[in-house]
């Protein structure tokens, strides 16, 4: 130990130990850079409607996310479940009536009329596919090959009676709300659809 001019004590380091300290906090701190550059970013979305409208946000920021290099995963909860059925996927649609933002020149109560649904849905398919946006069917398949998790909520699937085999063969087995918490948890970006 050393007195300093003011009367405190203070340790004095050899030029060795000092030069031997300060390489390995620096080891240590380019570790630690390196593990943050090397660490894969997470996404996890939340998906709850299950209508034509509702499927394309979770399944196209899904599909970017991962064609970035991003881990993703989606948990289908209540009508989110539509998305990955196997039955209720194919015949998604989107309903004009009490839909305010549908971009339809008649007004909203037509939208009761029989066939409207149908109609609508129709269009929407239609308008999109003339934009070059892949379907949901398209959709789904791309977020498959690039990886993202596909999550059914287990307590929705018991509330609606739902199986295992009700689902795509890419869906995951039921996930419980901890599990997704313990996955999202992890997440740099996380989305409630």
């Amino acid at each position: 130990m050393a007195l300093d001019v003011e009367g405190a004590t203070t340790s004095v380091l050899t030029p060795e130990l000092d030069a031997a300290i300060r390489e390995r906090v620096d080891s240590y701190l380019a570790e630690q850079k390196a593990k943050e550059r090397k660490r894969q970013k997470r996404m996890a979305i939340i998906s709850t409607k299950g209508t034509l409208d509702w499927a394309y946000p979770p399944l196209i920021l899904a599909s970017s996310a991962a064609a970035m290099g991003w881990e993703v995963g989606i948990f289908f909860t209540f009508y989110g479940l539509n998305i990955i059925h196997k039955q209720k996927g194919k015949k998604l649609a989107v309903a004009p009536l009490a839909n305010p933002a549908m971009p339809m020149p008649v007004p909203n109560l037509v939208g009761a009329i029989p066939g409207m649904t149908s109609m609508a849905t129709t269009m929407m398919k239609r308008q999109f596919k003339g934009k070059g946006v892949a379907g949901i069917d398209e959709l789904l398949q791309q977020c498959i090959d690039l990886g993202v998790r596909l999550m059914p909520c287990q307590m929705t699937v018991d509330v609606f009676g739902y199986k295992a085999s009700d689902f795509i063969p890419a869906a995951e087995p039921g996930c419980g709300a901890a599990a997704f918490i313990r996955f999202a948890s992890e997440a740099d970006v996380s989305l409630f659809i």
